[in-house]
C-alpha cells in the first residue's frame, strides 16, 4: 500500500494531462522510451526533455527540449529518467516550472530532493515506475486512462 505522500504522486498522475520525461531520448530499447511511448499510448501528452549524449529534435512524435525551463506551456508531472546525482537540478526545475508532481522512476533515489519538492507543494514519489503503477491504477478508476 502506497504512503499518503505517494499515493498525492499517483493521484496527480492518474488526473495528469503532461508528462515532461527527462533523459528520454530515441533509443528504443532504453527503459524511458518504453515508459513514455506506454504513457503516450494510455494518452498523456509526453513532453522529451534531454540533453544528453543521444539529442533529437523530436521523440515519439513531439517536440523535443534541453531543458524543462525550456518547455512552453504547463507541465503535470515530470517523470525522471537521470542518475540519482543529476536529480537536484531537475527538481529544482520542476519547481521552478509549477509543475504538480517529480516523479523519480524505479531505481532513482532523492531523499533530500524529495522533500524539498514537497516542501514546495509539489507531489513527489521516487524509486517507483510510472508505467507499472499506471496499468494497475488504470484498471481501478473510471475510464482507465488520462484525463488528456
Amino acid at each position: 500500500m502506497a504512503s499518503t505522500a505517494d499515493q498525492a504522486a499517483i493521484d496527480v498522475l492518474m488526473g495528469a494531462a503532461t508528462i515532461a520525461v527527462v533523459g528520454l531520448d530515441s533509443r528504443e530499447d532504453r527503459p524511458a522510451y518504453r515508459v513514455a511511448k506506454y504513457l503516450q499510448e494510455a494518452g498523456y501528452r509526453i513532453i522529451p526533455v534531454h540533453r544528453g549524449r543521444f539529442p533529437a529534435d523530436e521523440i515519439l512524435g513531439e517536440k523535443a527540449y534541453a531543458s524543462l525551463r525550456d518547455v512552453p506551456g504547463p507541465v503535470d508531472v515530470v517523470d525522471v529518467f537521470v542518475r540519482p546525482a543529476d536529480t537536484d537540478e531537475v527538481i529544482d526545475e520542476a519547481i521552478a516550472a509549477g509543475a504538480k508532481c517529480v516523479w523519480l522512476q524505479e531505481g532513482i533515489t532523492n531523499d533530500a530532493g524529495i522533500e524539498r519538492a514537497r516542501a514546495a507543494g509539489l507531489a513527489a514519489i521516487q524509486d517507483r515506475c510510472a508505467k507499472v503503477v499506471h496499468s494497475q491504477e488504470a484498471p481501478k478508476r473510471a475510464g482507465g486512462q488520462a484525463a488528456g
